[in-house]
């Protein structure tokens, strides 16, 4: 199955990703990843994105678009793949899109995780993570049983510097700029099925489960 996952910072697309790739044997595909993976391994895409990088500008469409070409050509995906974090933008789907056509493979179906900005907030905000072990926590929604430190390691739990309300807000923002057009985009495809990114972890990826069961 060739799909992608769609929400808002927040709204646990890397969560669902991860479990979903392993129940699948799929891989989870983030445009992040491949940057890194291709400066890395020093790639001809990989040297361009890295001198974008270096120049402080943003890697093009075209570099991320045939790094993405050369992943999912890997035999692991064969199966299918769920990208993660692309397209963010109308230019990226439909670039996407034509880049797909050329290997006769389109996207199979598109889910949104929906979740509402406010849980959003709540979400982002309140997120902790242990400084020794990597624990994620929230203050809201799942604290620690002891305050500012690991139930597993003791280790102190920090905010990150981007957790605070402004710069999430900001983020989700430019989401709703940017992003939140996809979704009339692939519902004109017919591609989008819409899942609410709320509750028990496992009942998400029920849900998402039965959307990728029929597509």
């Amino acid at each position: 199955m060739r799909t992608v996952l769609l929400g808002a910072p927040g709204s646990g697309k890397g969560t669902q990703g991860v479990v979903l790739s392993k129940k699948y044997d799929i891989p989870q595909i983030s445009t992040g990843d491949l940057l890194r993976a291709a400066v890395a391994a020093g790639s001809e895409l990989g040297k361009q994105a890295k001198t974008a990088m270096d120049a402080g500008a943003l890697v093009s469409d075209e570099i991320v678009i045939g790094l993405i070409r050369e992943r999912i050509s890997h035999d692991d995906a064969k199966n299918g793949y769920i990208l993660d974090g692309f397209p963010r933008n109308i230019a990226q789907a439909e670039a996407l899109d034509s880049m797909l056509e050329e290997l006769s493979q389109p996207l199979q179906g598109v889910v949104l995780l929906d979740v509402a900005f406010e849980e959003l907030l709540q979400r982002l905000t309140g997120r902790r993570t242990c400084k020794d072990c990597g624990a994620i926590y929230n203050v809201h929604l799942s604290p620690a049983k002891v305050e500012d430190h690991c139930d597993d390691c003791n280790g102190p739990l920090l905010q990150r510097a981007d957790d605070n309300e402004a710069t999430i807000g900001n983020r989700l923002n430019v989401y709703t700029d940017q992003t939140a057009p996809l979704i009339g985009f692939y519902q004109a495809q017919n591609k989008l099925h819409t899942i609410a990114g709320v509750g028990n972890v496992d009942d998400i990826t029920a849900a998402v489960s039965s959307v990728f069961d029929t597509i």
